[in-house]
């Protein structure tokens, strides 16, 4: 029986990851344990994990991951307030297929669509 999903993004730099999704995102080392060339974070009940590639050209980088909220006006909100860039064409709205969302690029151009059900 399926538990759990944990996507696994490409990362260029781990220290600039890090620190994306600990001050802007709100996440936190799943581990004290530092394994090279992977980071593990979670938020919530939302764990990503994140994988080197040095070489990536963050230009071709099509990573992506679909985050739910129960609560998005507050996170959108929150994320606004620590000033967290919010994609250009991914601000907060109704979307035609009942879900309410926003969409943001971390450093390496991972996309991170959240979403609600309206």
């Amino acid at each position: 029986m399926l538990t759990a999903i944990h996507p696994k993004l490409p990362m260029r730099d781990k220290q600039q990851t890090r620190a994306y999704y600990v001050d802007q995102l709100g996440f936190k080392p799943i581990s004290p344990i530092e394994y090279d060339g992977y980071l593990m974070l979670e938020k919530d009940r939302i764990e990503i994990h994140f994988f080197e590639f040095k070489d990536l050209d963050p230009k071709e980088n099509y990573g992506q991951v679909y985050i739910r909220t129960d609560d998005i006006e507050s996170l959108y909100d929150s994320l606004l307030a620590n000033k967290t860039d919010i994609h250009p064409n991914g601000a907060l709205e109704t979307k035609p297929w009942g879900q309410k969302e926003f969409s943001l690029l971390d450093p390496d151009n991972n996309l991170l669509t959240f979403g609600q059900s309206v």
